[in-house]
């Protein structure tokens, strides 16, 4: 090599600016060459290496192709340039420095992207694995590229200044607080992501709420600085990962997990219109045959009661009778026991609440089978369109306030051929008279 240079420059003697362009053009091309070579012979190996590992498959080996493996090629070429540049003659010796430092910068910063671009290779297959769903990796990939393309940045500036890299690093000791400061959000989500990854309190999949950052949604994504919510409204928040941590948020992945979606709504009864049954409306409601077990036993417990009293001499008033609000929970709960949109394993309970101003809360504490939003909301509505339409049945009437056509129901059916001076008859009320017509 050497003679045939010694030979090229005795040619070009006359022309010193030829012989020197000549060798950097020879350089550039023996660049290229390397290049090429690089990418369709050794790298083409090494794809084919990684498409039988678990990075394997068309868009992984894609990802791969495209993006690891050229830059992993361009290293070549800059090695080349370096180790070349001395032999271009009439060059300044500091623009033969600064072209080596350019090339050495140029190395670490394209195995620094190649590393990273196999980062995220490495984290899509990961992905594809199960338990990526409960112990997702992107947070601390994140984390070791941030700290690598640090040490890249003060390599690369200790390359150009000529400068010791342990000199530098020293020399930044006195910068911790400031570089702590700065960084402070990275290391608070770095703390939030893995407490988050090892307690799974969040999830991808999981459906999470957390009305302070206006997420109501999926998670579909985990960061290290943001997860990503898809509401289901189909918009995407993204909520800061420490927020997950600090902030209070419910998730409802048990509730999915579990089989049964919790259905707590009550239906407020107008108290006025709960009164003790009679023993014929008793008798009527033996039409029911789902209270007959309830009826019989009311009848049990209230016969011996009342004649405990009565052996002490107690007034009438005292006894204890059937109301028709008790009656009516009594059905209530034997519908719930029978529906089979209900979950029979889980708590149910019909109970009263607190009377109030709106009236007295009828609640039902029960749970779903299905934990499908549409099917729980349909499950919830059936269940209260029945107990809504079968309500008047037990002489009672839901609290509405400013009602348009107050009604007083009354369930009792007299005879066509009762008395009107029966006793125990109970005088109807008149139907309030038509309106006159407007006059012309």
């Amino acid at each position: 090599m050497q003679v045939q240079l010694q030979q090229l420059r005795d040619t070009l003697a006359p022309y010193p600016w030829a012989y020197s362009l000549t060798v950097l053009t020879g350089l550039l091309l023996l660049a290229w060459l390397a290049n090429f070579i690089t990418k369709r012979v050794l790298l083409r190996g090494l794809k084919q290496l990684l498409a039988r590992t678990p990075l394997g498959g068309a868009q992984h080996d894609h990802q791969v192709r495209l993006q690891v493996i050229p830059r992993l090629a361009n290293v070549v070429p800059a090695l080349v340039i370096s180790a070349g540049i001395s032999i271009v003659p009439d060059l300044p010796p500091q623009l033969v420095t600064v072209i080596k430092a350019l090339c050495q910068v140029f190395v670490v910063v394209t195995i620094a992207l190649a590393v990273s671009k196999a980062l995220d290779a490495i984290n899509r297959g990961y992905e594809r694995r199960p338990e990526a769903r409960n112990k997702p990796i992107k947070g601390y990939f994140q984390v070791a590229k941030i700290i690598m393309f640090v040490l890249v940045g003060i390599s690369a500036v200790a390359t150009l200044i000529g400068a010791e890299f342990l000199h530098i690093v020293t020399g930044l000791g006195a910068m911790t607080a400031v570089l702590m400061l700065i960084f402070q959000d990275t290391i608070l989500s770095l703390v939030a992501s893995v407490q988050i990854s090892n307690d799974g309190r969040v999830r991808i999949g999981d459906w999470i709420e957390m009305p302070s950052q206006n997420a109501d949604g999926d998670v579909i994504d985990i960061a290290l600085h943001t997860v990503t919510v898809q509401n289901f409204d189909r918009t995407v928040t993204t909520v800061p990962t420490k927020k997950l941590v600090s902030d209070a948020f419910k998730n409802w992945r048990q509730m999915s997990e579990g089989g049964g979606r919790r259905i707590k709504r009550a239906l407020h009864l107008d108290q006025h219109s709960v009164r003790f049954l009679e023993p014929e409306e008793i008798a009527k409601f033996r039409r029911f045959t789902v209270l007959d077990d309830y009826l019989d036993r009311k009848d049990r417990e209230l016969r011996e009661w009342n004649a405990a009293l009565a052996e002490r001499g107690a007034e009438p008033v005292n006894h204890r009778r059937v109301t028709n609000l008790g009656t009516f929970r009594a059905y209530v709960e034997h519908y719930l026991r029978h529906h089979p949109g209900i979950h029979q394993e889980f708590t149910l309970l019909v109970r009263q609440l607190q009377p109030t101003e709106a009236g007295l809360p009828l609640e039902i504490y029960a749970f779903t089978n299905d934990t499908a939003w549409a099917v729980y909301e349909g499950i919830q509505s059936d269940v209260f369109d029945h107990l809504l339409a079968i309500l008047p049945e037990f002489g009672l009437r839901v609290f509405q306030a400013h009602s348009d056509a107050p009604v007083d129901v009354n369930l009792r059916q007299v005879a066509p051929d009762a008395e009107a001076s029966d006793e125990n008859a109970l005088p109807a009320r008149a139907a309030p008279p038509m309106p006159a017509p407007d006059a012309d």
